[in-house]
């Protein structure tokens, strides 16, 4: 593969070590700690589906913080299909499409789409899946195809260790999304969820993943109220309602807080684009802020995990 289709590392050593011995390390042991933490929250009737989930919200903060509650679904992504459950007529890699928060990008108004080459990570690289990616910049505005707006953007890269470490062989499609919360957003997502949902139809492994921590920095008890209340619609895979609740949570004055989800314009995105997949049947895999790894308790960040799957 030619360096140039090679997206480098922007945030290694700062969120996650630059060491692969150590950041394997790292992996393996929020693996195993996901593992054993008990399913927390509102989980639906029959219990988590066994095998590998049809989407997944998890946070993307410095692993050493959220990447307990990150691996608790990525995991997901390695699980063993049931023996009652449909299994795949092929060996053909998984593909995950995620859905990153931009932080960094000043000139991205939309869907930006990684259409091919490979992103680096210490130790290795995750390939993209040059033909869905062309699929996705296909569907036309919002989406676009855009390298540009990647770089140096942390949502997607802090993902791609626990994904490699989970799910070894995955592809991913990379989408940088900045697309607003309003009636465009949600159409965006309901295109990519059709295409998804065809895709998956056809017989692809695909997985969709929305990149997004929680809320920011109100102090711990109120970090846990600001999630609980965003949770309902969450799990509801409602777009409209979550964008209006987290809007008016921000107006509710809760001291400190400066957003309800850093992440929400992918989260309005990919409720919206669950929805059309009918990936509808959600549970809370758990939960966590910032203080429970040893953060101030009086500025914190929220981190949430939960898989959709098809009733």
């Amino acid at each position: 593969m030619s360096e140039q289709l090679v997206r480098r590392p922007a945030v290694a050593g700062s969120f996650y070590p630059s060491s692969p011995a150590r950041l394997g390390e790292l992996v393996a042991a929020l693996l195993e700690a996901a593992a054993q933490l008990p399913l927390s929250g509102p989980v639906v009737a029959a219990g988590v589906p066994a095998g590998v989930p049809a989407g997944i919200l998890v946070p993307h903060a410095g692993l050493v913080y959220s990447g307990v509650t990150a691996a608790a679904a990525w995991r997901t992504l390695g699980a063993v299909v049931a023996p009652d459950a449909d299994a795949p007529d092929d060996d053909s890699p998984q593909t995950v499409v995620i859905l990153g928060t931009n932080h960094v990008s000043r000139r991205l108004h939309g869907i930006a789409v990684w259409d091919e080459g490979a992103w680096a990570i210490p130790g290795g690289e995750v390939a993209v899946n040059r033909a869905l990616a062309g699929e996705i910049a296909a569907l036309g505005s919002p989406f676009s195809v855009d390298t540009a707006s990647h770089q140096g953007e942390h949502s997607i890269e802090v993902q791609l260790p626990l994904l490699a470490a989970a799910a070894p062989g995955s592809l991913i499609v990379p989408l940088a999304v900045s697309a607003g919360t309003g009636d465009e957003a949600i159409e965006a997502g309901d295109l990519l969820g059709r295409l998804l949902a065809e895709r998956r139809d056809a017989g692809e492994r695909i997985v969709l993943a929305v990149s997004s921590d929680m809320a920011h920095y109100p102090p711990a008890a109120a970090c846990v109220q600001a999630t609980e209340r965003l949770l309902p619609l969450i799990l509801a895979t409602h777009a409209a309602g979550l964008a209006a609740a987290e809007t008016a949570l921000v107006r509710s004055g809760i001291d400190g807080l400066a957003c309800g989800m850093c992440g929400i314009e992918p989260a309005v995105t990919g409720m919206a684009a669950l929805r059309a997949m009918d990936a509808t049947r959600a549970a809370v895999l758990a939960a966590s802020t910032s203080a429970d790894a040893g953060g101030p308790p009086d500025r914190t960040v929220g981190y949430l995990a939960v898989r959709f799957d098809q009733p």
